[in-house]
């Protein structure tokens, strides 16, 4: 039989299915309100392209709470701040699972990840091991010193490109997946140098946007069963390849940990390897399980904290007085000799401010992840059925005219002391406006991605000046949204940066300065990034990395130290330290020309 009677067979069966579903489950309840749906695919055609803002649209008809019918699936979408609290809060525990979905299944390795696992026991486990080991207050802060190095290393590339245009987001998501690789493997995953980027980091950006949009997706087979074998959409297949790729560049950084791995490691996929043997609880995880975290959070603590700081910097350049008004607030609190680090973030109130005003506008998953109901309840009166599919628009919330004076206002002022929204955090405790979520499934990461954020915009707002490409007005800056699960920008964010602090030098050294700077013929003179110090009186300056002095005068001995010294081999130290003494003894120069040297040794 052919492929095409199978599937007309297959639709006349699935219209039977729906009529006679229609007839078991009549209208014998109140059921939120909503538009009509159609045969089969029920309310799928009307999610439209952009699916937050035709429910938003549908909302402003039906009201706040909705009920719609995607194929066979009840959905009811939350549109305002009370009808979030009710499911979010007041019946959150009757919402704290996912519904299945082809994304968890074909992606999310069935389920055995953070984000898509049913809530239970496992989920529980795998929700301490991440937030005890990665997103606790104790674990932020002792790794604290890796996201200002990778912040500082994005700001180093941006200084030397020379003004040059350069595409922002592939280098801010550059810098926040090595600060997560760091923390979580041990190492960078992507190089960069001269203001470019890896074109490994130009692929892997691509699969991790490819993971939102396949995962925002609404797939027929998901809603209409009898019709999932067809993959109408091509969605299921898209998945399946993607999470080989996927698979494949996981399973190459576990096992090739499991080689090298040393008692030493402090980084969480040693801890993760280590409880292969047996948890605290005397469970253990496999495997799948340790990719499956892996992959969750080299996607969902990448993607969303990179394209959120766009939104924020693309803001800032289209209102100038806002983001003169945050570099005063910066030159003050920080000065202009040196970067902004996490300590100076409680001291900025006013970036605090732009940071939530950026979530409001530009909340990084404008729809909620779905959560499935366990039992029926009613919600303002009105029937929720078993098995409801739960959406909460926390888009649409954030711009509610109800809320929010001049909701589509860009407006950081609302949040600041003695303003009408002075009180109002974005931690779930407040829903008209949640871009973490809230309640049981509140994102596990948004104490990182909140860190992560502030210290990315305002780094950004405080070292350099920006314009745009080919002197585009501010005005006519694209802020079109292409959506996928989350909010990415529609046009790639192409801007020139213009240094506004005091020397360019001053970009590569740590906070708070460990190393001399020193002066030869009126030009100051700085060494690269220092994660330790070593000082010796000598007549010889040895630079590092992307070091540079201008003057012919002064014999550089130039040494690839990062090669050379390794933390962990002491004896490959002392080799190098007798090196270095060699070449001063033969690299001499004249002491009166300099003020003052010191031997700076970057440790890698």
């Amino acid at each position: 039989m052919s492929s095409w009677v199978i599937g007309v067979v297959t639709t006349a069966a699935a219209i039977l299915i729906y009529r006679l579903f229609q007839l078991i489950t009549g209208p014998s309840v109140r059921l939120p309100p909503g538009p009509s749906p159609w045969p089969i695919v029920g309310n799928l055609p009307h999610m439209g392209p952009v699916p937050h803002h035709a429910l938003a649209a549908l909302a402003r008809t039906h009201g706040p709470l909705m009920h719609l019918r995607l194929g066979f699936v009840d959905v009811v979408v939350a549109s305002s701040a009370a009808v979030a609290e009710q499911f979010l809060k007041t019946h959150d525990g009757n919402f704290s699972s996912r519904p299945p979905s082809s994304g968890a299944k074909y992606i999310a390795y069935n389920y055995r990840d953070l984000v898509f696992a049913p809530y239970g026991p496992r989920w529980r486990l795998l929700r301490k091991i991440s937030s005890v080991n990665l997103f606790s207050a104790k674990a932020l802060d002792h790794f604290r010193h890796v996201r200002q190095e990778e912040v500082a290393r994005l700001t180093t590339n941006l200084a030397i490109s020379d003004s040059k245009e350069v595409n922002l987001g592939q280098l801010l998501n550059v810098c926040t997946t090595n600060a997560l690789a760091r923390v979580m493997i041990g190492q960078r995953v992507f190089k960069e140098n001269s203001g470019c980027y890896d074109p490994k980091a130009d692929e892997f950006k691509s699969m991790v946007v490819e993971v939102m949009v396949l995962a925002g997706v609404f797939n027929i087979g998901d809603f209409v069963p009898a019709l999932e074998w067809l993959d109408l959409q091509g969605v299921q297949s898209k998945m399946k390849k993607l999470h080989k790729r996927f698979d494949a560049f996981l399973t190459s950084i576990v096992e090739e940990h499991k080689i090298y791995k040393t008692e030493k490691h402090q980084d969480m996929l040693s801890t993760l390897l280590s409880l292969k043997e047996a948890s605290e609880d005397g469970e253990k995880l496999t495997d799948i399980e340790i990719k499956a975290l892996l992959l969750n959070m080299f996607t969902a603590g990448t993607d969303t904290s990179s394209s959120t700081t766009e939104w924020a910097i693309a803001e800032l350049i289209r209102n100038p007085r806002i983001l003169a008004q945050v570099q005063q607030e910066l030159d003050t609190v920080v000065g202009k000799d040196r970067l902004v680090t996490e300590a100076d973030l409680p001291h900025l109130p006013y970036l605090e401010a732009v940071v939530k005003e950026t979530f409001r506008l530009h909340p990084s998953t404008p729809l909620s992840l779905p959560r499935v109901a366990e039992e029926s309840c009613e919600i303002f009166g009105y029937h929720i059925p078993k098995g409801a599919t739960l959406l909460v628009n926390v888009w649409a919330i954030a711009r509610d005219p109800k809320e929010w004076a001049n909701p589509l206002e860009f407006k950081p002022e609302r949040f600041l002391s003695g303003s009408e929204k002075a009180h109002v955090d974005i931690k779930g405790n407040d829903f008209e406006v949640i871009p973490f979520g809230a309640g049981r499934r509140i994102c596990a990461g948004m104490n990182l991605g909140l860190r992560v954020v502030q210290l990315l915009t305002a780094t950004l707002a405080h070292a350099f000046d920006w314009e745009l490409k080919n002197g585009l007005s501010p005005q006519n800056l694209n802020m079109d949204e292409a959506y996928g699960l989350t909010l990415q920008r529609a046009a790639p964010f192409l801007v020139h940066p213009r240094p506004r602090l005091s020397s360019h030098y001053e970009f590569m050294l740590p906070w708070p300065k460990p190393a001399e700077v020193y002066t030869f013929q009126g030009e100051q003179i700085a060494t690269d990034r220092v994660s330790h110090l070593v000082k010796l009186p000598m007549h010889l300056a040895i630079l590092t990395g992307n070091g540079v002095i201008k003057g012919w005068k002064l014999t550089i001995l130039e040494i690839p130290l990062s090669s050379l010294v390794d933390k962990e081999d002491w004896t490959t130290f002392y080799k190098t330290l007798a090196f270095i003494m060699f070449g001063m003894i033969f690299f001499p120069f004249h002491t009166d020309t300099m003020d003052h040297a010191a031997m700076d040794v970057f440790f890698t």
